[in-house]
């Protein structure tokens, strides 16, 4: 009975979530869907099915993966909070949301890059990974076309270095940073998978972009490359750097054969 009426308990809050994603998904199509129609890379029809799994897929890695990372980021921070001097999560929680907010989102995609390339390298989490790039169209909803346990994976490389270095903490307002870092990191991946035919010149440096990611899901040679999220000289820095003028010939798993470590970074002038 205990299970029963704490599920009960909880049923208003997931209505409350799953209107949220509702609204949000609304949101999303009201730019995407348009945008897409006007500036596709290639345009493709999308069946049905595909788009079911989608929708589907939405919703389960909106609410399945943060409950679980909720959960895991508290025994982070408690583990945290008893191995840390007290004044150093001190001295990092008493900096300004200005400087906070940007070493937070710096410190999260170093992770979220490792996590990500590692995704790629390791067999056991390249079998979670490789859901991601299945599909051979390009779309804003591929963002949370994932499995959840890569979803869950990736945030735990990013979030993790937070809580640790005491940006981020258990406490309510300990948990406005990951929280936003999070927000800003999914609003940006719907932009990067969408099927927009945009280049954005030397801010493509500074800044992720469809153009950037969409090499990332190419199946043809080179392979692994842009792992970053939204912040690509981190691929410069660690040699996986690819941008060229043109655009990926082709989407989805590439051929075991056709796979090859990652080489120096490669620019097109």
């Amino acid at each position: 009975m205990t299970l029963i009426n704490d599920l009960l308990a909880y049923l208003p809050t997931f209505a409350v979530n799953v209107a949220r994603l509702c609204v949000w998904l609304v949101l999303l199509s009201l730019v995407f869907v348009p945008l897409e129609r006007w500036l596709a890379v290639r345009k493709a029809h999308l069946p049905r099915r595909a788009l079911a799994l989608n929708l589907g897929l939405y919703f389960l890695n909106s609410l399945l993966p943060a409950a679980i990372v909720g959960m895991l980021m508290a025994v982070v921070a408690a583990a945290a909070q008893a191995a840390l001097p007290a004044a150093l999560p001190a001295a990092v929680g008493a900096l300004p949301l200005l400087v906070k907010l940007p070493l937070s989102l710096l410190i999260a995609e170093i992770g979220f890059y490792w996590g990500h390339r590692l995704s790629h390298q390791w067999p056991w989490l390249w079998h979670f990974h490789s859901v991601h790039h299945k599909p051979e169209h390009l779309y804003f909803l591929i963002n949370t076309h994932a499995h959840p346990v890569d979803m869950v994976v990736t945030r735990l490389f990013g979030m993790t270095p937070l809580y640790i270095l005491g940006l981020a903490s258990a406490s309510a307002g300990g948990s406005a940073t990951p929280a936003l870092v999070i927000v800003i990191g999914t609003i940006w991946g719907f932009f990067i998978h969408s099927n927009l035919r945009v280049r954005l010149g030397p801010l493509e440096s500074l800044i992720a972009t469809p153009a950037f990611h969409h090499w990332h899901h190419t199946s043809v040679a080179p392979l692994d490359r842009n792992f970053s999220s939204t912040l690509p000289f981190l691929d410069r820095v660690f040699g996986t750097w690819h941008l060229p003028d043109s655009w990926p010939a082709a989407y989805g798993l590439a051929e075991p054969a056709a796979s090859a470590p990652p080489q120096p970074a490669t620019t097109t002038p």
